[in-house]
């Protein structure tokens, strides 16, 4: 069975080449092509919508953050619409946010934000459902690649 891909947003930022957030583009490219042509099922948790939309939106130059906004609305359009190796996820509920802000005070406690924990939920809940699949988070952040959970036989 192919893997399950979480999409983190300093991997998000790359394939949208964000000025001042890339450095990366090509390489992270590359590897997306590989992950497509490995037939794995990319995830694109809310979170990593919202904080990339961040970034460019506080992107200085105006020309370039029109430029990065349409790329940026073009591709989750793109997501919504199942035109797109990206699948939208997590679409918060209120219990759901509710528990997430029980966590949030040690969870900030390790440097990490809210958007963070709701991905590292994303995970936990695919990797539940899907125990014979490697989940895994895609991400340049230490703390958030290491959420892989190996294929079971």
């Amino acid at each position: 069975m192919t893997a399950i891909c979480l999409i983190d947003t300093s991997i998000f930022v790359e394939v949208l080449n964000i000025p001042t957030k890339s450095s990366q583009h090509e390489a992270i490219v590359e590897q997306l092509g590989q992950k497509i042509t490995n037939r794995e099922e990319l995830f694109l948790p809310m979170a990593t919508i919202i904080e990339t939309g961040n970034h460019i939106g506080q992107n200085g130059d105006g020309t370039l953050r029109r430029q990065c906004a349409e790329r940026f609305v073009a591709q989750v359009n793109q997501a919504l619409d199942g035109c797109s190796p990206f699948k939208p996820i997590s679409f918060l509920k209120p219990d759901e946010l509710k528990q997430w802000l029980g966590e949030f005070t040690d969870h900030a406690m390790l440097g990490s934000g809210l958007g963070d924990l709701s991905i590292i939920h994303d995970w936990q809940r695919l990797c539940a459902q899907n125990p014979s699949r490697r989940v895994y988070i895609w991400s340049l952040d230490t703390h958030l690649a290491g959420h892989d959970q190996a294929a079971r036989m």
